[in-house]
């Protein structure tokens, strides 16, 4: 999968957040009215460490897939992740489009899930992500495919230094597409060692968002 991180070579260092759980949103008695904000506080900002996340989607047979996949970015209104145009997950997303993002911080401190619809970015868009990434991610959206897998290890370490030493700056493949996701549901999580935990959900309510908190 191109959008799958690899631990030693994208840059992913995101520290154990610290919370106040006196003054934390998610514990608050009124949680704040816009789930964005929140979420904008909570993730990385455009020059900082990007992180992984969970991306689920159906399949045409109405089986559920997961896979891990970096997150792009979050532009305070959609998030994005990029991936292989013939992945399993892009066939999923031809049929039904509905998706689940799942986004664990470290520590198991905070959890974000968003559910909504995966729309096709513009290849504008597509080709500034890939140059944002790791010359690993970059040779990466070039050689994770179903051939390159079956190879022997040593064939597929020997191509890949044939590779990089043949192609120090690659473009993005022809396959290189990304994805935004609009929010339609959100949850937010923050552990609580000394109390039970809990979630807060928000669902559209007219022009907003209407919060409510459940079990965590």
């Amino acid at each position: 999968m191109s959008g799958t991180a690899h631990p030693a070579s994208a840059s992913m260092r995101v520290e154990v957040p610290v919370i106040d759980h006196a003054t934390d949103p998610v514990h608050a008695a009124e949680p704040p009215a816009d789930p964005a904000a929140l979420a904008a506080g909570w993730l990385p900002g455009p020059d900082e460490d990007r992180m992984l996340m969970t991306l689920s989607t159906v399949s045409p047979e109405g089986v559920p897939h997961a896979r891990t996949v970096m997150l792009s970015d979050f532009d305070g209104v959609r998030f994005s992740f990029h991936t292989d145009a013939s992945s399993r997950k892009i066939a999923d997303l031809a049929v039904n489009p509905r998706v689940a993002l799942t986004i664990l911080w470290p520590g198991f401190t905070r959890q974000l899930v968003v559910e909504g619809l995966a729309t096709r970015a513009s290849d504008t868009a597509a080709a500034g992500a890939y140059a944002r990434r790791s010359p690993y991610l970059r040779q990466l959206a070039w050689m994770n495919t179903d051939e390159v897998a079956g190879r022997p290890l040593a064939e597929r370490e020997e191509g890949w230094a044939r590779f990089a030493a043949e192609h120090p700056d690659p473009e993005p493949p022809a396959g290189w597409v990304g994805f935004t996701v609009a929010p339609e549901r959100w949850l937010f999580w923050v552990s609580h060692p000394g109390a039970p935990s809990r979630r807060i959900e928000y669902t559209p309510s007219g022009a907003g968002w209407s919060a409510r908190p459940l079990p965590g």
